[in-house]
């Protein structure tokens, strides 16, 4: 069976969020593809992931003195009831990851990045050696595919003035790569000038809004709508186990 993780970061939780609309045709896109049975939605903003702290840094850091440890043995190296909790919090965030084929994200850009909200789950899930299976060296996420749909308030495309502002798609790529996803596996979609209905210097720009949007949609469902997975996928692992 496929599977779908479904993240949230906009902290606009209204029907107003352009990020949440397109997540949100992905995944009714998908499941009348694949069914409901693999779908998973977190909402970020609803059930947000704690900041790092000490306990998790400390926990941390003793993982990595004994090289590569897989997160079914990290328990054994809890210290104390403050690493217990960190890792109580952590765990189960990486389980998720590691059991979904596809990684839908809905990541609105703020102050020309990722929200806080989004950021905290990424530096939470990335614990040392959660990801590297420890026989062979090579990441787990190697099969995982990721889409990213990204919604902007202005324009920072290629040929537009903004674009070198632009540090959310250059983030999330180095990020993801840095964790073993490979390029081919992940897709970025943005829908730009999202608030130009609303704001009044950017009125001239509404059309382009309309066109950019209604491509973002576009690619969303024919993204939502492929059906091969990638080799070395979730569902793959699973079945070579």
């Amino acid at each position: 069976m496929t599977s779908l993780l479904h993240l949230d970061s906009s902290a606009n939780r209204s029907g107003e969020s352009v990020s949440r609309q397109l997540t949100s045709l992905f995944a009714r896109t998908w499941q009348t593809v694949h069914g409901p049975a693999g779908y998973r939605h977190r909402d970020l903003a609803a059930d947000p992931v704690p900041p790092l702290d000490t306990a998790y840094c400390t926990l941390g850091r003793r993982v990595e003195q004994h090289g590569t440890v897989p997160p079914d043995a990290v328990a054994a190296l809890v210290a104390d009831p403050a690493e217990e909790r960190a890792w109580a919090l952590t765990r189960p965030l990486i389980a998720e990851l590691l059991a979904a084929d596809t990684v839908l994200i809905g990541a609105p850009m703020y102050n020309y990045s990722v929200s806080a909200l989004l950021k905290a789950w990424m530096d939470r899930v990335t614990f040392p050696g959660a990801f590297t299976d420890p026989a062979t060296g090579h990441s787990l996420l190697r099969g995982t595919r990721v889409v990213v749909l990204s919604a902007r308030g202005g324009a920072y495309g290629p040929g537009t003035p903004y674009e070198a502002w632009d540090f959310q798609s250059p983030y999330l790529r180095a990020y993801f790569g840095k964790q073993g996803v490979p390029e081919e596996n992940l897709s970025i979609v943005s829908a730009e000038l999202t608030v130009s209905g609303i704001v009044p210097h950017l009125a001239g720009f509404r059309p382009q809004a309309a066109d950019s949007l209604a491509a973002a949609r576009a690619a969303v469902t024919a993204l939502a709508s492929e059906t091969a997975r990638p080799a070395g996928s979730a569902a793959s692992r699973s079945a070579a186990h």
